[in-house]
């Protein structure tokens, strides 16, 4: 292979991934000067049905970098108080509006646009490269230290050179796997989500809705023209439905939600449904000398309560406060690593818990046709949609920008 490499590149941090938290990461280092490379194995960012959400705490952290009202100026919209319909009736299970933010509210927008602005705004840096297709294929290692990575691009092999390597590539993290971490253990609740979307109309409602009926939890997502439409099913379903004709499966849906009547038979091809296998877990250790994971990485995050995003974001931001002057000095060692992970680890033990707590009260009793959905007790509470936007939006210490160098 050494005779195939085409080029050999140098940086301070190599960067693994161009979702939220390398995106994120990628453009606080360059601000702060660092030479920065991001790799992402897609030629674009414009993929189905990663998470739209953004909590408030998000949005806090691109006001403090000057870029929440251009965010807002991208097609969104906003849930301030998602409501749950069920046969017993219907109740607010979320309200953000009473919230001491700017920005009360969860925002919905397609992470595509998302990612483009984080990345137009790193591009403005010199100190930012951002490489497409390139596809990590070795970790460089001497003397026990990762010293960057080899990657197959256009031309052939290439070779990037960097004091830290960053691991931000997704649940199926391909660095995790080169690195020889694994999960001591998943929580795996025995649920999964089917993805799509329809066409929503104008006179519609706008907001964030959940539906409970007859065995069937459904979520709704207001993407402007379109819903995006979760579809809880019980783990080891999906085969079930794919084994039988697409249209018995568009019945369930017009079941639950009759108004899908008039556009249902847009649901062409089982290729237009996304599969998503519902499982959570942490890594016992995020770190080795040379290499650090963030996001789903080194945390898979279940999609219920819509936090991974917030939570790969808030990663990205501690790793850059805690590291961009080890960065600058050229030696990152692993108490600087360790002091990442120790900031991160809580709060996402934390929401973890939580959703596993959610999935075991709320969901899997919601998918049980034999008797009629009750919403726990605990979530009829006044007080509790409340909490659960605080909950939701921010951890117990929040997460901020250190101001630019």
């Amino acid at each position: 292979m050494a005779s195939d490499l085409r080029d050999v590149q140098i940086t301070d941090c190599c960067i693994v991934g161009g979702g939220p938290a390398g995106a994120v990461l990628a453009l606080l280092l360059a601000r702060q000067g660092i030479s920065v490379t991001l790799l992402e194995t897609h030629k674009d960012f414009d993929r189905d049905f990663r998470g739209d959400a953004l909590q408030p705490s998000v949005m806090e952290i691109m006001e403090e970098l000057g870029l929440s009202e251009r965010l807002l100026q991208l097609p969104h919209s906003k849930a301030r108080q998602p409501q749950m319909h069920t046969e017993q009736g219907d109740f607010t299970f979320i309200d953000y509006s009473h919230l001491k933010t700017r920005h009360p509210y969860l925002t919905v927008l397609p992470q595509v646009h998302f990612l483009e602005l984080i990345i137009e705004q790193a591009q403005q840096y010199p100190s930012f490269r951002l490489i497409m297709g390139a596809n990590v294929q070795e970790l460089l290692e001497e003397e026990g230290v990762i010293r960057g990575v080899r990657y197959r691009g256009q031309g052939g092999w290439h070779e990037i050179r960097a004091t830290l390597t960053v691991g931000a590539d997704g649940r199926h993290s391909r660095v995790r796997q080169l690195a020889g971490f694994e999960f001591p253990s998943r929580n795996t609740p025995p649920l999964d989500v089917l993805w799509f979307r329809l066409p929503r109309y104008r006179d519609e409602p706008d907001e964030l809705n959940a539906l409970v009926s007859h065995g069937q939890f459904i979520v709704l997502m207001n993407r402007n023209d379109q819903w995006q439409v979760g579809y809880v099913i019980p783990k080891g379903e999906y085969q079930k439905l794919r084994s039988q004709s697409l249209e018995v499966f568009r019945q369930s849906i017009v079941k639950a939600v009759p108004q899908f009547s008039d556009r249902i038979e847009q649901l062409q091809r089982w290729s237009q449904i996304a599969y998503l296998s519902v499982e959570s877990g942490c890594l016992k250790r995020w770190y080795r000398a040379g290499l650090l994971l963030i996001g789903d990485a080194a945390h898979i995050m279940a999609p219920f309560g819509g936090v991974g995003v917030n939570y790969a974001i808030a990663d990205a931001v501690v790793a850059a406060n805690l590291l961009s002057k080890p960065l600058k000095a050229k030696q990152v060692n692993l108490r600087d690593l360790a002091k990442v992970q120790r900031r991160r680890e809580l709060p996402t033990h934390i929401i973890q818990v939580f959703q596993s707590m959610i999935q075991q009260q709320m969901l899997i009793p919601g998918l049980d046709s034999t008797v009629p959905f009750q919403p726990p007790a605990l979530m009829r509470l006044p007080f509790f949609p409340r909490f659960l936007a605080r909950f939701l939006s921010f951890e117990l210490v929040p997460v901020h920008v250190a101001p630019a160098a």
